[in-house]
């Protein structure tokens, strides 16, 4: 057990420096175990490339293997510690969907589901589901994972958005009026203005922008302020129009639909109850 624990964390990190560091344990410990555990198995795990370490098809096949049996021991520990009429799911998110649309749906969620505990942890990185610790990740981007299930979440446009305060102050009834506004720039959407312009026919060459975020809860936040014009995913930004904070600048012909947001947990974790009732109640939250 103690090579194989290893073993994963090493696969996870890609580092023997850094597993040794998680583990507790000396770098040339961690080292020992992952070649105890090759010369049990016979064939190399691991080769190393520049200055990290990779996986040979052996080892990524064998650290498939055990990913279920780590998880098993994790969901066994963790039942016999906790009360037996409460359920843990720990679900990761990327942090604007975590920000903007579980956040404040999470009422909702307890109401539905009173005796599962949410724990919520948000970071900027896809997590890794071999130790067993989360149940299910949120990730934004181009669906691309292997080895795991991916749901994406349905009816997710981006579109110009600004607050009534800005929209009272300008006059804008086309997209080329847009060229004159205050036009906030995020490098998260997958749709950027240079394609959402030639999309709807407006030639432009526009190069700098009022602001620039790199996350779109801090652009949704300036558009709040009427300080400019984002370009943004309806679905993150759905409390807040809900609210009357922000508006789409246009209508629904004007908006673009992407699949960015999406569901991922491994397939053993699909016939859990906490992670079914997760994934039930958020399809209940989308737009019908």
């Amino acid at each position: 057990m103690k090579a194989i624990v290893a073993f994963e964390s090493v696969a996870r990190t890609k580092s023997v420096s850094r597993a040794s560091e998680e583990l507790g344990l000396t770098a040339s410990a961690v080292s020992h175990q992952i070649s105890n555990l090759e010369d049990a198995i016979g064939q190399a795990l691991f080769f190393r490339q520049g200055r990290g370490l990779v996986l040979t098809p052996v080892g990524e096949q064998y650290l498939r293997d055990i990913t279920g049996a780590l998880a098993e021991l994790s969901r066994a520990t963790e039942r016999a510690s906790s009360q037996s009429d409460v359920q843990i799911l720990r679900v990761h998110s990327s942090p604007s969907f975590g920000l903007m649309w579980l956040l404040p749906r999470l009422e909702s969620f307890q109401a539905d589901n009173g005796d599962i505990q949410l724990n919520l942890s948000c970071s900027y990185e896809d997590v890794s589901f071999t130790s067993g610790y989360y149940d299910v990740d949120i990730r934004h981007g181009y669906a691309h994972w292997r080895d795991l299930q991916v749901r994406t979440l349905r009816k997710e446009t981006i579109t110009p958005l600004a607050s009534p305060a800005y929209l009272a102050r300008h006059a804008i009834q086309s997209p080329a009026d847009l060229l004159a506004q205050r036009l906030i720039y995020s490098e998260t959407p997958l749709v950027q203005w240079q394609q959402w312009f030639a999309r709807f026919g407006v030639p432009t060459d526009r190069k700098t922008f009022d602001f620039t975020f790199d996350r779109s809860y801090m652009s949704l936040e300036t558009a709040v302020l009427g300080l400019g014009v984002a370009l943004e995913s309806t679905l993150l930004a759905s409390v807040l129009i809900r609210k009357g904070a922000l508006v789409p600048m246009f209508d629904a012909s004007h908006a673009v639909e992407v699949g960015s947001h999406h569901l991922v947990y491994p397939a053993q974790n699909a016939d859990l109850p906490r992670v079914e009732r997760f994934l039930a109640w958020v399809e209940r939250q989308l737009p019908g």
